[in-house]
C-alpha cells in the first residue's frame, strides 16, 4: 500500500508567515489533497454561502486549531519540528501496513492519505490535546497541541484510527441506523489495536481515566441502550454527558467517553473469552463480539 504523508510541517510555516487569505491557504493547500475524504462526509472545502458549513467549519468543530491563531500555532509547530512528528507518523504507519499485510486484511484504498494538523488545546481538553479521524478508508488525520502527555501517545492514536481504515473496509458505516453496540465494538476494536501494537501505556485518556466504579456504573446504563439506533442518540452514549450538551444531544449519564471506554472492555473481554486475536476480532460482527464478550450476561 502506498503511504502519502502530507508535510503538513511546511504547510504550516507557510500559513503562518502569510498575512491574509489563510483560510483559502487551508482550503485549497492543506485540505484539498483530502477532498475526497471530505466530500464522502458531505464537508464541501468552501461553503456556496458566506459563513456556511465547510471545511473550515468543520475542522473547527473537529477540534482543529483555526488558521487565525498565529501565536498558539507556532509554538505547536514549533514543538512538532522538535519532536519529529511526522517521522513518527511515518514509521507508525509502516508498522500498521505491517501488521495487515501479515495478517492478510486489508485496506479497501490504493493509497492511504495522513496529515497532522494543530490542535485546539481548549477544545480537545477532555480528549488531552490530540484525537484523530480514519473513518474513510484511504485516510487518517490526526490533530494535536503536542505535550509531555500526548507526544508519546502518537503512535497509538494513528494506530486505533488505522483500525477504522481496516474496519470500514468490511463493514459499512450506516450513519442513520448506526447502533450503540455498533459503536461500541468500532471503538472498542480500534482501541485495542493500538494496545497490540504499542501496549497498555501509550492508551487514550478516553479508555484510561476511568475507575473501576465508574465503569462498571457505565457498563450498566450501557447494557440497556446497546440498540439504540441513529447516530445523536448513539453519540450521548460513546461522548457522555459534557459533550452532549455542548453538541445539542440529550445527556444520559455518563462520564465524557464512556462508550469508548467500554467499548474497550467488551473488546478486551471478547478477545480474552474466546481467545481470538485482534487481526480475526476486526473482521467479526457487532452482534458476535457483544454476545460473547461475557460483560452483559453477568
Amino acid at each position: 500500500m502506498k503511504l502519502i504523508i502530507e508535510n503538513t510541517i511546511e504547510q504550516y510555516e507557510q500559513l503562518f508567515s502569510m498575512d491574509e487569505d489563510r483560510e483559502n491557504y487551508f482550503r485549497y493547500s492543506m485540505m484539498k489533497p483530502f477532498e475526497k475524504m471530505w466530500n464522502t462526509i458531505s464537508v464541501p472545502l468552501k461553503a456556496k454561502e458566506p459563513n456556511g458549513y465547510d471545511v473550515i467549519m468543520a475542522t473547527n468543530m473537529l477540534g482543529y486549531l483555526h488558521v487565525s491563531e498565529t501565536n498558539t500555532g507556532r509554538k505547536a509547530l514549533e514543538n512538532l519540528k522538535k519532536i519529529q512528528a511526522l517521522e513518527t507518523a511515518r514509521n507508525t504507519l509502516n508498522d500498521c501496513v505491517h501488521f495487515i499485510e501479515k495478517n492478510n486484511l486489508n485496506i479497501n484504498a490504493d493509497e492511504l492519505r495522513f496529515g497532522m494538523y494543530i490542535a485546539d488545546p481548549k477544545k480537545l481538553e477532555l480528549q488531552k490535546g490530540y484525537c484523530g479521524f480514519g473513518g474513510i478508508p484511504g485516510f487518517i488525520q490526526v490533530s494535536i497541541y503536542p505535550d509531555s502527555y500526548n507526544t508519546p501517545k502518537i503512535p497509538a492514536v494513528i494506530a486505533h484510527e488505522f483500525n477504522h481504515n481496516i474496519r470500514f473496509s468490511y463493514f459499512d458505516w450506516d450513519h442513520g441506523n448506526v447502533t450503540v453496540g455498533d459503536y461500541l465494538i468500532i471503538e472498542g476494536l480500534a482501541e485495542s489495536f493500538a494496545k497490540e501494537l504499542y501496549g497498555d501505556e501509550l492508551l487514550g485518556p478516553w479508555v484510561t481515566s476511568f475507575d473501576k466504579e465508574d465503569l462498571e456504573y457505565s457498563t450498566e446504563v450501557i447494557k440497556d441502550a446497546l440498540d439504540v439506533k441513529g447516530f445523536a442518540e448513539v453519540s450521548s452514549y460513546m461522548f457522555g454527558d459534557k459533550i452532549s450538551v455542548e453538541q445539542g444531544y440529550q445527556p444520559v449519564g455518563l462520564s465524557p467517553f464512556a462508550g469508548y471506554a467500554v467499548g474497550f472492555q467488551v473488546v478486551q473481554s471478547f478477545m480474552k473469552e474466546n481467545n481470538i486475536g485482534i487481526a480475526e476480532a476486526t473482521l467479526l460482527g457487532t452482534d458476535e463480539i457483544i454476545n460473547n464478550c461475557g460483560l452483559f450476561t453477568k
